[in-house]
């Protein structure tokens, strides 16, 4: 097996494209041919290798003005004839659409394809057209990549059989940086404003936390994903008249450094795939509360009271008390850290590789 192909939307910075553009460029690394075929171009995308390929495969011009249904066909045309004429050994489609069109694409075409869900599946595969494709399409794919276990339990024996649960790979700057001499008295959280990430509940808990400890402040890293959450978090602060200790700081490209010596990390989802922001805390060192949130990141990669907390979701009491407890326990808080650290043991960047690596080659051997 010598070239790889993998599938999906676009290269806009988020968790499934930052995974694929890291697997590329380290298969590229290694000496295999890759390509990465995309629907569209973003306009803030992640940066490939040069040695990586990349190719438009989505509606051509003029194609946007004709029928729903015939863009669909049209789009999975155009990837059927990228895998013809590109003869890879392997398909990797990445996220929902991109799944399907990649199966349908391939179904005639002998060629391994190995898909990878990267979000909870309750509440994204339970859709009418998902209920009619899954049982139609799924049992073509010869493998799966889950990200968790809770992940793999929502679909059918079959597929769960043949897959395999692989962590996301830690960016590098994140692993190795030096424990500080001395924590700020700062809470920190990073990710995008958005509503499933609940940072109205950690605001709100917060509020609580600083009238016992007034000297420790918030800052949320994270750009506006635009959904409206930045403005409720605004109104919040103003409401509570914490704009002294409340800080929403924005989008950052040196988290490794601006996180490293905070007092503890606050994780405070409703659900999410594998939190790729929460694995980057533990890689730093840092204490960290997290909820438990479907389909089961923060329990794949955290142990309850060995290297961090796990809280319900939705609970801001249970927030309030972690975090509390973290500051007022800071020898239990400071064990927490250093044993979180250990997660960069199995999701560096080589590790996860090879997982993959081994994976795919597993898969075009066997077909």
């Amino acid at each position: 097996m010598q070239k790889i192909a993998f599938h999906l939307n676009c290269l806009e910075q988020g968790g499934a494209e930052r995974v694929v553009t890291n697997l590329a460029n380290q298969f590229a690394e290694n000496g295999y041919q890759v390509l990465i075929a995309t629907e569209w171009y973003g306009e803030n995308e992640f940066q490939t290798d040069s040695r990586v390929r990349r190719v438009h495969v989505g509606l051509r011009e003029g194609d946007e003005k004709k029928p729903h249904l015939l863009q669909i066909l049209l789009r999975i045309k155009y990837l059927k004839d990228f895998i013809k004429e590109e003869r890879p050994d392997i398909l990797i489609p990445f996220a929902r659409k991109a799944l399907y069109r990649g199966l349908m694409a391939a179904y005639f075409i002998k060629i391994p394809v190995l898909i990878s869900i990267r979000t909870d599946p309750a509440g994204h595969y339970e859709e009418l057209a998902d209920k009619i494709q899954i049982p139609l399409l799924f049992p073509r794919a010869d493998g799966c990549v889950f990200q968790t276990e809770g992940a793999r339990e929502f679909f059918a024996p079959r597929l769960q059989n043949n897959s395999r649960i692989i962590l996301n790979p830690i960016n590098p700057k994140y692993i190795g940086v030096p424990r500080p001499e001395k924590r700020t008295k700062t809470v920190v959280q990073s990710g995008r404003l958005v509503d499933f990430k609940n940072q109205p509940m950690l605001i709100l808990a917060f509020v609580e936390v600083h009238r016992k400890h007034p000297d420790y402040d918030l800052k949320i890293y994270g750009g506006d994903s635009f959904d409206g959450t930045k403005e409720i978090l605004e109104t919040l602060i103003a409401q509570n008249q914490a704009q002294d200790y409340i800080h929403l700081m924005g989008a950052s490209d040196t988290l490794e450094k601006d996180l490293a010596d905070a007092a503890l990390f606050a994780f405070t989802s409703d659900w999410e795939g594998l939190p790729n922001a929460l694995m980057e805390a533990m890689a730093l060192g840092l204490p960290i509360v997290a909820t438990d949130c479907p389909c089961g990141g923060p329990r794949t990669i955290m142990t309850n009271e060995v290297d961090g907390l796990l809280i319900p979701i939705k609970d801001q009491k249970a927030l309030e008390e972690g975090i509390n407890r973290l500051i007022e326990e800071p020898q239990f808080a400071e064990r927490l850290g250093m044993e979180a650290r250990k997660i960069a043991e199995r999701a560096n960047g080589e590790a996860v590789f090879e997982q993959w690596r081994d994976y795919i080659e597993e898969l075009c051997s066997r077909k």
